[in-house]
């Protein structure tokens, strides 16, 4: 965003998260047993076919040439799929892409993110940026590694995390020493930390555009920095001048976030997975309540209200009840969600969840139940029929919701 003349760019300290082979790593975390193997998550692959594309492999695995977006059919000429557990050790373990069960661990990621600060911008499932408000370069690095151990305490993976005035730098740095990586990169140190840079890890640098600008002479962030902008423009349009700016550590771009949330949650664990019916109502009780309460502030309605129950060691479960249009009404997600939750009385439970979804922020007028038709009844529960069933529970022998609050 280009700044009026004589209006200085805000001062920031920006964090960036970048979460370590991510697909991968949410793979290690459902099976333990592939830690350190040689690993290949396939988007559009089935388990035994040759078709689709590598989405993540783990370092193990790019150590034979396998890279994201690269065919299945080539990635197994360089790393055989593995048959048994007897296959010799130049052989990969490949499976196939579970967006939902990545999605639930990225949640746990965003809990943390969204208590570390005040502004968080999510770019993708394993990629956000903070702003880190007024916080000291002396904190910076204390602050990064805390950050990275709440992560993996949270939700079981790895982030590498950068952190420097603009986001253009924390993104570079976050790269700079992966995996498991954390730089802080000073406001008086951006150049410094980019000259050597090679021109192939700026952004928006493919193998093509690389060997365009060695041709140019150009082998290095310095080189580039100290270009003429003029000629970049020339070879590379607009392109070219993200370049020059990148390399010379400017970007005024503000941490903001991206668009309006698709969802509210909240989640918490137990400290040892329980069987209780009573403790497991009393987490979803106050995980509802408090979703709600984040829903109102936000000027939220929804029209979804689910649960995530995860057992151990990590088998993600998934609830939810559509409505019959959008509401703003705590006392109907706490009804829901326990309702959702009786499915799960008798299995062990280590973390639960409760979210709304389908979000409306149009006028709260038509959030009122009284005014809609309920439709015909189809097997499933209306709001109301889950309401009663709530009450009945709380009076009968079910934990008495009064003594949660």
């Amino acid at each position: 965003m280009a700044r009026l003349p004589g209006v200085e760019t805000p001062e920031q300290v920006v964090c960036h998260v970048d979460m370590d082979c991510y697909y991968a790593a949410c793979e290690r975390l459902r099976e333990p047993e592939l830690a350190d193997e040689p690993l290949i998550v396939g988007m559009g692959y089935e388990a035994g076919e040759m078709h689709g594309a590598v989405a993540t492999a783990s370092y193990e695995a790019r150590e034979y040439g396998v890279e994201s977006a690269m065919a299945i059919s080539e990635a197994l000429e360089l790393l055989p799929r593995r048959a048994t557990a007897d296959d010799p050790t130049d052989t990969g373990i490949y499976r196939p892409v579970d967006m939902a069960f990545y999605e639930s661990v990225s949640e746990d990621v965003d809990e943390v993110l969204d208590d570390a600060a005040e502004t968080v911008r999510n770019v993708s499932i394993d990629e956000a940026y903070l702003d880190l408000g007024d916080i000291a370069w002396d904190d910076a690095e204390a602050f990064g590694q805390q950050l990275k151990a709440d992560i993996e305490a949270s939700a079981g993976v790895v982030a590498s995390v950068g952190i420097a005035p603009n986001m253009t730098t924390a993104k570079l740095a976050s790269d700079a020493d992966k995996p498991d990586g954390l730089v802080v990169v000073e406001p008086d140190g951006v150049r410094e930390f980019l000259a050597p840079m090679d021109v192939a890890d700026l952004h928006g640098v493919g193998p093509v555009t690389a060997r365009e600008l060695r041709e140019m002479g150009f082998e290095t962030a310095a080189d580039i920095a100290a270009a003429d902008e003029a000629a970049l423009v020339d070879a590379f349009g607009e392109r070219g001048r993200d370049l020059y700016a990148q390399a010379r550590g400017e970007d005024d771009r503000e941490v903001e976030p991206k668009g309006r949330p698709k969802s509210l949650s909240s989640e918490s664990a137990f400290l040892e997975a329980t069987t209780d019916v009573a403790e497991k109502r009393e987490k979803v009780h106050a995980l509802a309540v408090e979703v709600a309460e984040r829903a109102s502030a936000k000027g939220a309605l929804y029209k979804t209200i689910g649960i995530k129950v995860v057992e151990p060691p990590f088998d993600v479960n998934t609830r939810a009840k559509s409505l019959s249009g959008p509401v703003d009404d705590p006392d109907l997600v706490t009804g829901v969600a326990l309702d959702l939750l009786s499915e799960f009385e008798e299995p062990p439970v280590r973390k639960l969840g409760v979210r709304v979804s389908n979000l409306s922020f149009d006028d709260r007028d038509q959030a009122s139940l009284d005014a809609w038709e309920q439709p015909e009844s189809d097997g499933d529960d209306t709001d109301s029929d889950i309401r009663e069933r709530h009450r009945s529970r709380s009076s009968g022998g079910q934990a008495d919701l009064s003594e949660f609050e």
